[in-house]
Protein backbone atom coordinates (compact mmCIF):
# COMPACT_ATOMS: atom_id res chain seq x y z
CA UNK A 1 0.00 0.00 0.00
CA UNK A 2 1.77 3.07 -1.19
CA UNK A 3 -1.20 5.59 0.01
CA UNK A 4 -3.15 5.33 3.43
CA UNK A 5 -6.70 7.57 3.51
CA UNK A 6 -6.53 8.41 7.47
CA UNK A 7 -10.15 10.61 7.05
CA UNK A 8 -13.12 11.04 4.48
CA UNK A 9 -15.86 13.60 5.81
CA UNK A 10 -18.68 15.35 3.66
CA UNK A 11 -18.04 19.42 3.09
CA UNK A 12 -20.98 21.53 4.00
CA UNK A 13 -21.13 22.60 0.70
CA UNK A 14 -23.51 21.08 -1.62
CA UNK A 15 -21.48 20.99 -4.60
CA UNK A 16 -18.51 18.59 -2.69
CA UNK A 17 -19.25 15.02 -2.75
CA UNK A 18 -16.18 14.39 -0.13
CA UNK A 19 -13.11 15.75 1.20
CA UNK A 20 -10.52 13.10 2.17
CA UNK A 21 -6.98 13.14 3.86
CA UNK A 22 -4.17 10.67 3.44
CA UNK A 23 -0.23 10.29 3.20
CA UNK A 24 1.88 8.57 0.95
CA UNK A 25 3.89 6.19 3.08
CA UNK A 26 6.51 4.57 -0.29
CA UNK A 27 7.59 5.04 -3.84
CA UNK A 28 5.23 3.11 -6.39
CA UNK A 29 2.90 2.60 -8.62
CA UNK A 30 -0.76 2.88 -8.60
CA UNK A 31 -3.69 1.94 -10.75
CA UNK A 32 -6.30 4.76 -10.43
CA UNK A 33 -10.24 3.72 -11.94
CA UNK A 34 -11.93 5.92 -14.62
CA UNK A 35 -13.43 8.66 -12.60
CA UNK A 36 -16.63 11.21 -13.56
CA UNK A 37 -15.35 13.42 -11.21
CA UNK A 38 -13.09 16.22 -10.90
CA UNK A 39 -10.87 16.98 -7.51
CA UNK A 40 -8.98 19.53 -6.65
CA UNK A 41 -5.52 18.08 -4.70
CA UNK A 42 -3.42 19.36 -2.48
CA UNK A 43 0.16 17.81 -2.30
CA UNK A 44 2.41 18.53 0.43
CA UNK A 45 6.44 16.97 0.54
CA UNK A 46 9.17 18.45 2.55
CA UNK A 47 10.18 20.22 -0.08
CA UNK A 48 7.45 21.20 -2.16
CA UNK A 49 3.56 21.60 -1.91
CA UNK A 50 1.42 22.05 -4.85
CA UNK A 51 -2.56 22.38 -5.64
CA UNK A 52 -3.63 20.46 -8.88
CA UNK A 53 -7.03 20.45 -10.73
CA UNK A 54 -7.23 16.46 -11.42
CA UNK A 55 -9.31 14.98 -13.81
CA UNK A 56 -12.27 13.13 -14.93
CA UNK A 57 -10.48 10.32 -16.36
CA UNK A 58 -12.05 8.85 -19.00
CA UNK A 59 -10.43 5.95 -18.37
CA UNK A 60 -8.10 3.37 -16.09
CA UNK A 61 -4.37 4.44 -15.52
CA UNK A 62 -1.23 4.43 -13.97
CA UNK A 63 -0.04 7.02 -11.32
CA UNK A 64 2.87 7.45 -9.91
CA UNK A 65 3.31 7.97 -5.91
CA UNK A 66 6.37 9.43 -3.60
CA UNK A 67 7.11 9.13 -0.36
CA UNK A 68 6.29 11.04 2.36
CA UNK A 69 3.54 13.34 1.06
CA UNK A 70 0.55 14.77 2.50
CA UNK A 71 -2.55 14.43 0.78
CA UNK A 72 -6.05 16.14 0.57
CA UNK A 73 -8.73 15.83 -2.07
CA UNK A 74 -11.46 17.57 -2.65
CA UNK A 75 -13.83 15.79 -4.95
CA UNK A 76 -16.92 17.67 -7.09
CA UNK A 77 -19.91 16.62 -7.41
CA UNK A 78 -20.00 15.63 -11.16
CA UNK A 79 -21.99 18.59 -12.90
CA UNK A 80 -19.80 21.20 -10.60
CA UNK A 81 -17.65 22.81 -12.78
CA UNK A 82 -15.56 26.40 -12.53
CA UNK A 83 -16.69 28.95 -15.67
CA UNK A 84 -13.29 30.02 -16.48
CA UNK A 85 -11.49 26.77 -16.77
CA UNK A 86 -13.95 24.41 -18.10
CA UNK A 87 -13.91 20.85 -17.48
CA UNK A 88 -13.47 19.49 -20.57
CA UNK A 89 -9.93 20.90 -20.94
CA UNK A 90 -9.23 18.95 -17.33
CA UNK A 91 -10.38 15.86 -18.65
CA UNK A 92 -7.47 12.90 -18.54
CA UNK A 93 -5.00 15.71 -17.34
CA UNK A 94 -3.11 16.54 -14.31
CA UNK A 95 -3.09 20.75 -14.02
CA UNK A 96 -0.69 22.54 -11.26
CA UNK A 97 -2.24 26.08 -9.99
CA UNK A 98 0.64 28.34 -10.16
CA UNK A 99 2.22 28.74 -6.72
CA UNK A 100 2.37 32.39 -5.34
CA UNK A 101 4.40 32.17 -2.27
CA UNK A 102 4.99 29.07 0.52
CA UNK A 103 1.40 29.10 1.06
CA UNK A 104 -0.34 30.46 -1.64
CA UNK A 105 -1.41 29.88 -5.22
CA UNK A 106 -2.89 31.84 -7.83
CA UNK A 107 -6.45 31.62 -9.03
CA UNK A 108 -8.41 33.78 -11.42
CA UNK A 109 -5.94 36.19 -11.16
CA UNK A 110 -6.01 35.94 -7.00
CA UNK A 111 -3.70 34.91 -4.99
CA UNK A 112 -5.27 32.23 -2.90
CA UNK A 113 -4.22 30.57 0.75
CA UNK A 114 -3.62 26.65 0.43
CA UNK A 115 -6.07 24.92 1.89
CA UNK A 116 -5.85 22.32 4.84
CA UNK A 117 -8.00 19.73 6.35
CA UNK A 118 -9.66 21.53 8.94
CA UNK A 119 -10.20 24.46 6.98
CA UNK A 120 -11.83 23.08 3.56
CA UNK A 121 -15.22 24.39 3.97
CA UNK A 122 -14.30 27.71 4.66
CA UNK A 123 -12.43 27.91 1.24
CA UNK A 124 -14.64 25.81 -0.70
CA UNK A 125 -17.34 28.51 0.68
CA UNK A 126 -15.23 31.65 -0.54
CA UNK A 127 -14.91 29.98 -4.19
CA UNK A 128 -18.94 29.52 -4.23
CA UNK A 129 -19.33 33.24 -3.00
CA UNK A 130 -16.92 34.04 -5.67
CA UNK A 131 -18.16 31.92 -8.59
CA UNK A 132 -15.30 30.06 -9.27
CA UNK A 133 -17.40 27.34 -8.66
CA UNK A 134 -21.01 26.25 -9.52
CA UNK A 135 -23.60 23.55 -10.80
CA UNK A 136 -25.18 23.25 -13.85
CA UNK A 137 -28.41 23.15 -13.49
CA UNK A 138 -29.01 21.36 -17.05
CA UNK A 139 -26.18 18.71 -16.34
CA UNK A 140 -28.11 18.22 -12.68
CA UNK A 141 -31.15 17.73 -13.47
CA UNK A 142 -30.30 14.92 -16.31
CA UNK A 143 -28.03 13.09 -13.85
CA UNK A 144 -31.39 12.99 -11.48
CA UNK A 145 -33.47 11.86 -14.31
CA UNK A 146 -35.34 15.14 -14.25
CA UNK A 147 -37.44 16.79 -17.20
CA UNK A 148 -35.55 19.31 -19.31
CA UNK A 149 -36.82 21.74 -21.14
CA UNK A 150 -33.62 22.03 -23.51
CA UNK A 151 -33.21 20.36 -26.67
CA UNK A 152 -31.13 17.26 -26.55
CA UNK A 153 -28.60 18.75 -28.72
CA UNK A 154 -28.19 21.22 -25.84
CA UNK A 155 -27.78 18.40 -23.11
CA UNK A 156 -25.06 16.99 -24.79
CA UNK A 157 -23.29 19.93 -25.27
CA UNK A 158 -23.78 21.28 -21.53
CA UNK A 159 -22.47 17.68 -20.92
CA UNK A 160 -19.04 17.70 -22.59
CA UNK A 161 -18.59 21.43 -21.65
CA UNK A 162 -18.85 21.11 -18.00
CA UNK A 163 -18.01 17.39 -17.13
CA UNK A 164 -15.79 16.84 -20.28
CA UNK A 165 -17.55 13.32 -20.73
CA UNK A 166 -21.15 12.69 -22.45
CA UNK A 167 -23.97 11.43 -20.21
CA UNK A 168 -23.71 8.04 -21.37
CA UNK A 169 -19.82 7.90 -20.62
CA UNK A 170 -20.32 9.18 -17.15
CA UNK A 171 -23.33 6.01 -17.00
CA UNK A 172 -20.36 3.55 -18.04
CA UNK A 173 -17.67 4.77 -15.35
CA UNK A 174 -20.96 4.60 -12.71
CA UNK A 175 -21.00 1.26 -13.61
CA UNK A 176 -18.16 0.04 -13.39
CA UNK A 177 -18.07 1.30 -9.86
CA UNK A 178 -21.00 -0.46 -8.81
CA UNK A 179 -19.95 -3.13 -9.95
CA UNK A 180 -16.74 -2.93 -8.20
CA UNK A 181 -18.22 -2.14 -5.11
CA UNK A 182 -20.76 -5.24 -5.72
CA UNK A 183 -17.29 -7.66 -6.22
CA UNK A 184 -15.56 -6.32 -3.51
CA UNK A 185 -18.29 -7.41 -1.02
CA UNK A 186 -18.35 -10.80 -2.67
CA UNK A 187 -21.29 -10.58 -4.83
CA UNK A 188 -20.93 -13.78 -7.59
CA UNK A 189 -19.87 -12.54 -10.87
CA UNK A 190 -23.25 -13.33 -12.58
CA UNK A 191 -25.35 -11.78 -10.15
CA UNK A 192 -23.34 -8.80 -10.36
CA UNK A 193 -23.72 -8.56 -14.20
CA UNK A 194 -27.24 -8.94 -14.12
CA UNK A 195 -27.67 -6.34 -11.24
CA UNK A 196 -25.41 -3.47 -12.68
CA UNK A 197 -27.08 -4.24 -16.24
CA UNK A 198 -24.07 -5.97 -18.17
CA UNK A 199 -25.57 -8.13 -21.39
CA UNK A 200 -22.97 -11.08 -20.32
CA UNK A 201 -19.54 -11.80 -18.45
CA UNK A 202 -17.53 -10.84 -20.89
CA UNK A 203 -19.10 -7.39 -21.25
CA UNK A 204 -18.35 -6.69 -17.50
CA UNK A 205 -14.99 -7.94 -18.20
CA UNK A 206 -14.30 -5.88 -20.81
CA UNK A 207 -15.62 -2.70 -18.59
CA UNK A 208 -14.05 -3.37 -15.99
CA UNK A 209 -10.72 -3.57 -17.51
CA UNK A 210 -11.42 -0.57 -19.09
CA UNK A 211 -13.02 1.55 -16.75
CA UNK A 212 -11.47 -0.03 -13.26
CA UNK A 213 -8.07 -1.39 -14.32
CA UNK A 214 -8.86 -5.13 -13.21
CA UNK A 215 -10.65 -8.03 -13.92
CA UNK A 216 -13.77 -9.17 -12.53
CA UNK A 217 -11.47 -11.98 -10.38
CA UNK A 218 -8.42 -9.84 -10.15
CA UNK A 219 -10.95 -7.27 -8.06
CA UNK A 220 -12.70 -10.05 -5.55
CA UNK A 221 -9.08 -10.79 -4.77
CA UNK A 222 -8.13 -7.45 -3.80
CA UNK A 223 -8.79 -5.16 -1.01
CA UNK A 224 -10.14 -1.74 -1.24
CA UNK A 225 -8.45 0.73 -3.00
CA UNK A 226 -8.72 4.81 -2.38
Amino acid sequence: MTIVIDSVRQSDSPLVETIMHGYTVDVGTLTRPAEAHWHMVLSKRPETTELLLVGPWSSAGKINVEPDGEVLWIRFKVGVYMPHLLTRKLLDVETPLPGASGSNFWLKGTTWEFPDYENTDTFLNRMVREELIVLDPVVDRALHDKQLDVSPRTVRHRFLQTTGMSQNQIYQVQRAWQAEALLRQRTPILDVVETAGYYDQPHLTRSLKQFIGFTPTQIQGQPATI
